[in-house]
């Protein structure tokens, strides 16, 4: 597979993304967005796009903080064990985006992709991770008739008590969806899970929501402190069947 530094233009400015795509063939590929969780761009991110091209898949992965300017690549352990960096994170990098900015950054990334030769973007398939599933909720309910499957890993805040909360969107998605829950997840609680299960089923959409026990917050990218390879294994297995079974 190859990686490439790619720009998206967007009214706001350039978005720093990366595309991924398989070593073989010509494509064009099922193409993926694939939404980064809240510790930002990294290799251990890379290792997970260039896992799916491996699989047959071109992959646009974004940079959902583009706006704070450039930065290195995210150590995750040393920023989780540094108070200024964990400060720098919280306090700058998450904040530099919104629910407004991230549907804006989606649209800006499928118009990148309508013009790529290599993608076949006219349905797509999303994965977000911990901030990346909100996210990956508001893109397939935002264009709905460009996403034809979302997975959502150790998402959180996705059924909440506010009025922006993602499962009030289940009602204009029309992908197949599947949510697999952190345990131990104050984001995203037995209750919220149910709260998004009963929204989605309620919608008449095809989805399988649940929490899988033992698997903590963050239990997909093999560099997080809570890094469960058993669960991450099956997080690949189980978005790989759905993608399969949606857009090839």
């Amino acid at each position: 597979m190859s990686r490439t530094d790619v720009t998206v233009p967007s009214p706001e400015g350039d978005i720093r993304a990366f595309a991924f795509k398989p070593d073989t063939g010509a494509g064009p590929w099922p193409t993926v967005l694939f939404v980064m969780d809240g510790l930002a761009i990294r290799p251990a991110l890379f290792e997970m796009g260039e896992r799916l091209a491996c699989n047959g898949y071109y992959v646009l992965l974004p940079d959902m903080f583009w706006r704070v300017g450039p930065y290195p690549p995210m150590d995750v352990k040393a920023v989780l064990s540094d108070e200024a960096k964990r400060k720098e994170l919280f306090g700058k990098f998450l904040p530099s985006t919104n629910p407004e900015r991230c549907v804006a950054d989606v649209a800006a990334c499928l118009a990148w992709l309508d013009n790529q030769p290599q993608a076949k973007a006219d349905k797509l398939g999303v994965i977000g991770y911990c901030m990346g599933g909100a996210i990956s909720f508001r893109a397939a309910a935002a264009f709905p008739d460009r996403f034809a499957a979302v997975g959502a890993f150790h998402g959180g805040n996705m059924a909440t008590d506010k009025p922006e909360s993602p499962h009030l969107l289940a009602p204009k998605i029309k992908a197949k969806v599947l949510v697999a829950g952190a345990d131990e997840d104050a984001g995203f609680t037995p209750e919220a899970c149910a709260t998004l299960d009963a929204a989605l089923k309620s919608a008449g959409v095809d989805a399988n929501v649940s929490i899988w026990p033992g698997a903590l917050h963050g239990y997909a990218p093999a560099d997080t402190l809570t890094y469960n390879e058993a669960a991450s294994e099956r997080h690949w297995r189980e978005m790989l069947a759905l993608f399969k079974g949606t857009i090839g």
